[in-house]
């Protein structure tokens, strides 16, 4: 398979998760609501630039979702271009990004992307997933880990993205406290096998379902307080930290002149800020604090 298939099977691919993934939410909350938001973008030079297909979800159980996909193309910002080392100032691209909110905070916050990137000569993917829970419920983290450990077997990534990802999703400025309990993450990854590289993205991509769904639909109904509440808004705050000061993905999106709405989707509609935030002592609240760095999930099996 050439590049130009390659390209074209990737972008099909994505726009397919995201219906399978929406119609998984849909299956697991009937209510929710589907806004779907085709756009188009022109590039730095005011050329069509491709465009994408935003889909902003809520319902009685998801509070804020967004699952996206776009193809962009064209030229760059030459400052932004020459970040990028590839020696073009065009770009090509295609993938897909979502995260999901509910309400409940027994339920966990997950993000997840999968990407392929065209620049000039040089080729490379990117992607992962990560979770965000609020409660300490150690066998969904097991859960969450060992999905994706089985997805990565067949190409013996895992180890090597499980620390790619508890190294990129942390606050720095707070004392490198992770903004959950991680999962895998690769980016600018490309062995130089791309028909290889190409097929193990788009197969790990698939254990997005299995990997968040069955955890989502058991803590779904659980009964939480105004405590739990409480530090799952706080931690949301944490959430939006990492995305506005941190996120490459968010970075890219606007330098690129993406979708602003789309790019912005991932944070959550309701979060909160306390000066000096600690949550009670002796409570679930604060052993949770604790997962918050870098663990061997698997290890707990």
């Amino acid at each position: 398979m050439d590049i130009a298939d390659h390209k074209e099977a990737f972008s099909k691919h994505v726009y397919a998760l995201q219906e399978e993934i929406c119609k998984e939410l849909k299956r697991i909350d009937p209510s929710i609501v589907i806004t779907e938001d085709n756009w188009k973008r022109e590039d730095f030079k005011g050329n069509e630039g491709g465009g994408g297909r935003t889909r902003a979800i809520t319902g009685k159980f998801i509070e804020n979702a967004g699952v996206n996909c776009s193809t962009i193309y064209g030229e760059l910002d030459p400052k932004f271009a020459s970040s990028l080392n590839t020696g073009s100032t065009e770009i090509w691209a295609t993938g897909i990004s979502l995260i999901i909110h509910p309400y409940n905070p027994k339920c966990p916050t997950v993000h997840a992307n999968f990407r392929l990137i065209q620049s000039g000569e040089k080729f490379w993917l990117g992607g992962g997933a990560d979770l965000t829970p609020y409660y300490p419920y150690e066998n969904d983290f097991v859960d969450f880990h060992n999905t994706w450990a089985k997805a990565c077997e067949p190409y013996g990534v895992y180890n090597d993205f499980k620390k790619t990802c508890d190294e990129y999703f942390v606050n720095y400025h707070r004392d490198d406290e992770m903004r959950g309990i991680g999962g895998i993450f690769f980016d600018h990854f490309n062995s130089g096998d791309f028909d290889k590289d190409v097929e193990m993205s788009i197969s790990i991509s698939k254990a997005f379902i299995a990997s968040y769904f069955p955890i989502l639909e058991r803590r779904l109904n659980e009964a939480y307080n105004e405590a739990d509440e409480d530090f799952q808004l706080h931690r949301r705050g944490r959430y939006v930290e990492f995305n506005l000061l941190h996120d490459r993905g968010t970075i890219f999106g606007l330098k690129t002149k993406g979708r602003t709405s789309s790019i912005l989707i991932s944070l959550p509609g309701r979060c909160k800020f306390t000066y000096e935030y600690a949550p009670v002592p002796g409570s679930p609240h604060e052993k949770m604090m604790a997962y918050y760095r870098p663990k061997d999930w698997l290890g707990k099996l």
